[in-house]
């Protein structure tokens, strides 16, 4: 069988990007130790009320962990728990957050933030904001009637 040069020189190129792609691929995970995010934490929808740190949603000052602050949130029909929450600037944040109720979105304007909160499991987010303003927060996965309306706002400070 006779196979055109051209032919070749794409079957080289294609078998050896894809070795360079596993490679790279391989190199991540069992070198460096890289994993995706997966929903680990889990909690029981029906008592998020009372369950730590759901118990207590807000900006929560921490010690002895590579982040500053945990920053807890509650979503729920039409409203996240808290509806506004004040951050020190340049603060290493934890932003945990879940949901009562549905899937909702949680995505904070002008930052990295972005967590889809699903029903008994625990989202989790590192970062830090070094610019002040107002980020304000959206539910970005439709979850019924008054989904427009849910919002909150997390105001960096001085």
């Amino acid at each position: 069988m006779h196979i055109h040069k051209f032919e070749k020189i794409w079957l080289i190129f294609g078998v050896a990007t894809l070795l360079v792609f596993l490679s790279v691929i391989g190199v991540s995970a069992f070198y460096l130790g890289n994993q995706p995010p997966s929903c680990l934490a889990t909690i029981n929808p029906e008592k998020v009320d009372t369950t730590a740190p759901f118990d207590k949603p807000g900006l929560n000052k921490v010690e002895g962990k590579e982040w500053d602050y945990e920053l807890v949130f509650v979503a729920s029909a039409f409203n996240y728990t808290p509806g506004e929450v004040e951050v020190p600037l340049g603060a290493k944040v934890k932003v945990i957050a879940t949901t009562k109720d549905v899937v909702h979105g949680f995505n904070a304007a002008g930052t990295n933030i972005n967590m889809m909160l699903e029903p008994g499991y625990i989202s989790e987010l590192v970062t830090t904001f070094d610019k002040a303003g107002e980020f304000l927060i959206v539910c970005n996965e439709y979850c019924g009637a008054g989904h427009h309306l849910m919002s909150s706002m997390i105001k960096v400070v001085e």
